[in-house]
């Protein structure tokens, strides 16, 4: 399998559309690099971390509240004003009114962070499944290459019945991609028993991604130790199933070079490169890293620059903001990948 990216993406039509109009302006811009493949996530389990929404009612927040969530939110997805009452703004009194506002359900990627802060104990975590009928449906398209299927490692019943509402659609796809998290020693029966329910409809690329502290990423160095640990773990294995493998969960800026003191680390030649760097390890198996909370935070902190000096406008209109948003992106895959593209230099004029 070449060296591919994937950009994950919820298992919703509107969302796929949004995702790949944002590919073809990216790539109208940036045409040298590779364009990476769609894919859409989805859960066997309602309890699975990915798939949940903070949600609270603005009204039953004391006036007085101090908004630690606001605070906390990594993804800007809780805003909080209070509201007018008889004509007059209460934000000079905050013992007045009420707030008004709430999670902004769109940016909300389920993190958790919100929770533990809420001194009033008022938010409270919303899951969900993702429709398999539908998501049948998205993967006959041509807009997906790829699916994620998240398990919380429960045992195969869910995801069993999960595979066979897809399986009339998943060879549509390129890569079936299994996000598990470390459940100890039975972590390579788990896999083993979900390969043969795989194996015996599916013709693509599999791949398994471990998931070693799902929504830590962005936390620090602690996070992604945790990480190569579980890796540590599956390469012991002597029984693991075959396929391709990856990080994520606790993936950051931190990771690779914890990879490489494990003897983990795998780079992977891209087309046009030299592997520079390949360990000599003989259990070097990780061979591609999912960036999730920390990718939104590095990049967003460019790509936010646009609404504070300009206000809503397109990316395509400032493409000097989707550049640097692409240099901070290739400062973690191009490690992994040994992929340095000469991105181009644009002025912008914004008088």
């Amino acid at each position: 399998m070449h060296a591919v990216d994937c950009i994950d993406c919820a298992a919703d039509a509107s969302v796929v559309g949004a995702v790949n109009e944002g590919i073809d302006v990216a790539a109208s811009i940036v045409p040298e690099v590779q364009r990476p493949w769609v894919m859409i996530s989805v859960n066997d389990d309602c309890r699975d971390l990915h798939f949940r929404k903070a949600g609270f009612d603005p009204e039953d927040c004391p006036p007085d509240c101090s908004k630690p969530c606001e605070k906390v939110c990594p993804a800007d997805a809780i805003s909080l004003e209070h509201s007018m009452v008889g004509g007059e703004h209460t934000g000079s009194d905050p013992l007045r009114g009420k707030y008004e506002g709430g999670v902004i359900t769109e940016r909300c990627y389920g993190c958790g962070r919100c929770l533990p802060v809420c001194p009033y104990d008022r938010i409270r975590a919303v899951s969900y499944v993702r429709d398999p009928t539908m998501t049948a449906e998205l993967l006959k398209s041509n807009d997906v290459d790829a699916i994620e299927i998240h398990t919380t490692g429960k045992g195969t019943d869910m995801f069993n019945t999960l595979w066979d509402s897809l399986s009339g659609s998943i060879n549509n796809v390129k890569l079936v991609a299994v996000s598990l998290p470390n459940i100890g020693e039975s972590t390579a029966d788990l896999m083993n028993a979900m390969y043969i329910i795989m194996e015996s409809q599916f013709k693509g690329y599999n791949l398994w991604q471990l998931d070693g502290r799902p929504m830590s990423g962005d936390i620090g160095r602690g996070a992604t130790r945790e990480t190569v640990s579980f890796a540590t773990h599956v390469a012991s294995m002597s029984e693991r199933p075959p396929g391709f493998y990856q990080l994520a969960g606790g993936t950051n800026s931190y990771t690779i070079d914890c990879l490489k003191k494990a003897g983990l680390f795998q780079s992977i030649s891209v087309a046009g490169t030299a592997a520079s760097e390949i360990a000599s390890s003989h259990q070097a198996l990780i061979g591609g890293i999912a960036y999730g909370g920390y990718a939104r935070k590095i990049v967003g902190r460019a790509l936010r620059k646009i609404p504070e000096q300009f206000g809503r406008v397109r990316i395509e209109d400032h493409p000097d903001h989707l550049l640097e948003a692409l240099q901070e992106a290739m400062s973690l895959i191009g490690p992994v990948k040994d992929y340095n593209p000469v991105l181009p230099s644009l002025s912008h004029d914004t008088s």
